[in-house]
C-alpha cells in the first residue's frame, strides 16, 4: 500500500493579506487522482445538460408533393409518387430526430464522490487552492471579490470560489465578474472543480479554523485614520483677506453699535423741543387776528 501524501495550500485574509500556509485534511487531500473516473463524470455531466430539441419532418409533415410528379407509365422515367419523398431535394427525412431524445446518463454516487475527490487532488497538486479564513462579507461588493482575486494573483482566471454553505452576500459579490463562480463546497462537482484554474475555499468549509491575525484588528483603526485627514493650512493672502474682513465686519459693527445707542437721546430731544414749537405755532395765528383787527 502506497504511503499517503501530505499537501498543502496557501492562505489568505478575506481581504487578501497573505497567511501561513495550511496542511489541507487528509480525508479529502490525500494525492488520489483517478483520469478514467474524472473523464466519465465529466462526460455525464455534459451529456446531462443536452435537452434533445432536434426535428426533422418526414415526408408526410413536408408541405406539397400531393400530386404525381410525371404520369407512371410511358416516359422512360422510374415512377415517382410525390416530390416530398426522401429521395428528391426538398423532401422527408428517414430515421431523423423528432426531439424525444434523452442524452442523460447516470453515475453512481461514489463514482461521484470519487471524481470530485480526485479533481480536488489534482488541482491541490498543481498549487492551484488557496484557503481564505472566512467570507465575512456584511454588503454585496464586487470590488471586494475583484480585489481578492488580484492579491491572490488570480486575475485573468478562472475562478471558483467555495463557501462554507450558502452565503448571499458572496455570491452577490462574484455574479458580475465574468470568470468568477461562487458555490457552496459541499456542491461543487468534479466538472465545475476541473473547469477553474483557480479554487479559493472558505477555510471552516474544509474543517480549518485560522486564528484571526492583527491586520483584521488594525484594518478599521486604519480607515478611521484616512478618514480624519489634518486640517490644511490656510495661505498668507487668504489669511490677509479674512484679517481685511473682520476689520471692516468690526467697524460695521462699532458704528452700528453708536448709532444705535446715541438714538435714545436725540429722540428725548425731540420729545422736549416739541412742546416749545407747539407754542410758537399757537401764538402766529394770535398775531395775525390782531393785526387784522388793527386795519379794520
Amino acid at each position: 500500500m502506497s504511503e499517503q501524501t501530505t499537501l498543502d495550500a496557501a492562505a489568505f485574509t478575506a481581504l487578501g493579506t497573505a497567511r501561513e500556509r495550511v496542511t489541507l485534511p487528509s480525508a479529502t487531500f490525500d494525492g488520489t487522482v483517478n483520469m478514467p473516473v474524472m473523464h466519465q463524470v465529466v462526460k455525464a455531466y455534459l451529456a446531462n445538460q443536452r435537452l434533445g430539441l432536434a426535428y426533422t419532418k418526414t415526408r408526410g409533415l413536408v408541405v406539397g408533393g400531393n400530386q404525381k410528379p410525371w404520369k407512371q407509365k410511358g416516359t422512360g422515367r422510374a415512377r415517382q409518387g410525390s416530390t416530398r419523398a426522401p429521395n428528391w431535394p426538398g423532401g422527408g427525412t428517414v430515421f431523423g430526430p423528432h426531439g424525444d431524445r434523452n442524452y442523460s446518463e447516470d453515475v453512481p454516487r461514489k463514482v461521484k464522490a470519487l471524481a470530485r475527490k480526485s479533481a480536488l487532488n489534482a488541482r491541490a497538486s498543481e498549487g492551484a487552492i488557496y484557503v481564505i479564513d472566512a467570507f465575512n462579507y456584511t454588503e454585496p461588493r464586487t470590488r471586494t471579490v475583484k480585489a481578492l482575486v488580484e492579491r491572490v494573483g488570480a486575475d485573468g482566471q478562472k475562478v471558483l470560489i467555495l463557501t462554507d454553505g450558502v452565503k448571499q452576500n458572496v455570491h452577490l459579490s462574484g455574479r458580475n465578474l465574468p470568470n468568477v463562480h461562487v458555490l457552496p463546497f459541499g456542491d461543487a462537482s468534479a466538472y465545475h472543480i476541473l473547469w477553474s484554474d483557480v479554487l479559493l475555499i472558505e477555510a471552516t468549509a474544509i474543517g480549518h479554523t485560522l486564528a484571526p491575525i492583527a491586520e483584521k484588528e488594525a484594518a478599521p483603526a486604519a480607515k478611521a485614520a484616512k478618514a480624519a485627514k489634518p486640517a490644511k493650512a490656510a495661505k498668507p493672502k487668504a489669511a490677509a483677506k479674512a484679517a481685511a474682513k473682520g476689520a471692516t465686519a468690526g467697524a460695521t459693527m462699532g458704528a452700528t453699535t453708536g448709532a444705535t445707542k446715541s438714538a435714545p437721546k436725540a429722540k428725548a430731544a425731540a420729545k422736549q423741543a416739541a412742546p416749545k414749537s407747539e407754542a410758537a405755532n399757537d401764538k402766529k395765528p394770535a398775531a395775525k387776528k390782531a393785526a387784522r383787527k388793527k386795519g379794520d
